[in-house]
């Protein structure tokens, strides 16, 4: 998958790490096959996801299971602002398309860089505000102004994540273009993933259909275009500057008699 290129380039020797958001757990079986020695946690806040979490590692074969059974994904419930982990106790956070569904992501970094130990890397992706504009654009051009969900600028969560702590974000952009067969088709895409709602939001029917045959009316030799802006984002924890009741942390440097240097705040 995309986000795990990102890893080939960073050298880590994990102790803890964690995919958040998990599913059903592809993310938490690539972060143990790159990191076999980590203990991996699989957080999502459905139970359902968990339990095929669990599943998946009851399908492998009894000698791969008595192999690598104490690096089985550990399953955890929990909402992303609120970890039930102690505080610097990861090493790594992979988080694979779930934070651009939130309405207010700025919770999220913060409880992140409380649970990542100063260094550890946080590695995610997530939808961009250029995704599915063709339907934007189909309901501009009728007077139909679409409820399709805008998703937050990368620059944006790189302000967030400065703010909550991490240090030199890296931020970069792919668009995925993906060609349907017909819109039903495309819908029926949405249902699968169960995103629907929160892709398109509501509008009426009437309004729908005609936002609909306009988009239609873009069709290309290949099919309906629908855009997806994929953003991938990493960065470090940096050396925290504050306490957790809000002092500010100041270090003080010994230096060599006549050598100019003292203390720094």
């Amino acid at each position: 998958m995309r986000l795990a290129e990102r890893l080939d380039y960073v050298k880590l020797s994990p102790a803890r790490v964690a995919d958040v958001g998990c599913a059903t757990g592809g993310g938490a079986r690539e972060l143990q096959r790159r990191y076999p020695e980590a203990q991996t946690l699989a957080v999502d806040y459905a139970h359902e996801m968990l339990r095929l979490v669990q599943a998946s590692g009851n399908s492998r074969s009894w000698l791969d299971k008595l192999i690598k059974r104490s690096n089985m994904p550990q399953p955890v419930q929990a909402d992303a602002a609120a970890l039930p982990l102690p505080a610097t106790s990861l090493q790594l956070i992979w988080s694979n398309l779930v934070f651009h569904w939130l309405d207010d992501t700025a919770p999220v970094w913060r409880e992140f860089a409380r649970v990542l130990e100063t260094g550890g890397l946080l590695t995610f992706s997530m939808l961009g505000p250029d995704t599915a504009r063709e339907l934007r654009e189909a309901g501009a051009a009728i007077g139909v102004t679409t409820p399709v969900r805008r998703f937050y600028d990368m620059h944006d969560i790189g302000d967030q994540l400065v703010g909550a702590g991490f240090g030199d974000p890296v931020m970069d952009v792919e668009y995925i273009t993906f060609t349907y067969k017909s819109a039903r088709t495309f819908l029926a895409d949405q249902r699968h993933l169960g995103v629907r709602n929160a892709l398109l939001g509501q509008l009426g029917y009437a309004d729908w259909r005609r936002v609909i045959r306009q988009w239609e009316s873009m069709r290309g030799e290949a099919g309906l275009p629908l855009t997806f802006e994929v953003i991938y984002g990493s960065a470090w924890r940096a050396e925290p500057k504050k306490t957790a009741d809000g002092r500010s942390i100041v270090q003080f440097h010994k230096g060599r008699p006549g050598s100019g240097t003292g203390s720094q705040a």
